[in-house]
């Protein structure tokens, strides 16, 4: 399940081209506590990365997101890793992030249809953080 994307302009106002940003560029992954509680480590773990690289390819031209996978930057990605309960509270990130122009994926598990996980684009940390400052790291 692809979230709209956010105008050029709302991203343009919220992002600063990488050469003018000296402030750390980074993904934010978002797994669900119940089911790492319920499901064997690998199969939620595969789920973050699913969420990830869609999130990466569906932005691959954005200008942050080149940056991000730079040959030179390759090797020095940031992400952060979190989590949420459960399903209502993924569901309730996402369309928080959707409200406030951030780009995402929320990985939806086939043939199940359920959530399970969800990725933003890369982005400035001052950019994205406040819509994760509540959530606990991933542990």
């Amino acid at each position: 399940m692809s979230q709209p994307l956010a105008d050029s302009q709302t991203i343009a106002n919220q992002t600063q081209s990488p050469s003018e940003n000296a402030e750390v560029v980074l993904q934010y992954v978002v797994l669900r506590r119940d089911l790492i509680d319920t499901w064997p480590l690998g199969s939620v773990v595969t789920q973050g990365c699913h969420a990830s690289v869609s999130a990466v390819w569906a932005n691959k031209d954005d200008p942050l997101t080149i940056d991000y996978c730079s040959p030179e930057k390759i090797d020095s990605m940031h992400k952060v890793t979190l989590e949420v309960k459960g399903e209502a509270q993924i569901k309730n990130l996402s369309e928080k992030l959707t409200s406030g122009g951030i780009i995402h994926k929320m990985w939806i598990e086939q043939p199940e249809n359920i959530p399970t996980c969800l990725a933003t684009k890369p982005y400035p940390k001052s950019v994205v953080s406040s819509y994760f400052k509540k959530l606990k790291l991933c542990k």
